[in-house]
């Protein structure tokens, strides 16, 4: 890998193909260089982990309830109630309409993406299919060095 690394190729094919599996090398860094090359070439870019996510396609796209954790504790009739549900605006929805005017889109970086079933990660490779201002990038492993291909093919291959 070059000492500089323009991300021009990552750029590219992540408009040809929308969603890309990326495996990263273990010690971290690299995903940061590649999303300041994607900001500057006008995305805007959403950071989240997999894990925790639940229904991906609810969690990104519809109203979802959430269940705060009970934390091993009994309610005294302060605070949250049991069984009570919270109900939280689309994630991906909210960050579409804020997009800047001058904005390419908005990408999807997805650490942890290894433990998603393959229906989930199906879903997030058509997902640029349904909202052509999304693009994804999902961590797919760890490698020597920082690669890419179509998340279409890392699904093909696990």
């Amino acid at each position: 890998m070059a000492l500089i690394t323009t991300g021009n190729g990552l750029i590219r094919d992540l408009e040809k193909f929308g969603a890309l599996g990326v495996y990263v090398p273990l010690e971290g860094g690299y995903e940061g260089r590649y999303q300041r090359r994607l900001r500057a070439a006008g995305y805007t870019t959403l950071h989240i982990t997999a894990k925790g996510l639940g229904d991906v396609a609810a969690y990104l796209t519809r109203i979802h309830g959430v269940r705060p954790p009970h934390l091993g504790k009994k309610s005294t009739g302060s605070g949250a109630a049991v069984g009570q549900v919270y109900y939280l605006p689309p994630i991906l929805n909210s960050h579409l309409e804020q997009l800047p005017s001058k904005s390419k889109g908005l990408v999807l970086w997805i650490i942890e993406g290894h433990i998603l079933s393959n229906e989930e990660v199906e879903y997030l490779t058509n997902l640029p299919q349904l909202e052509p201002r999304v693009k994804v990038v999902m961590e797919r492993g760890g490698d020597r060095t920082f690669r890419w291909t179509s998340l279409e093919k890392t699904l093909l291959a696990s």
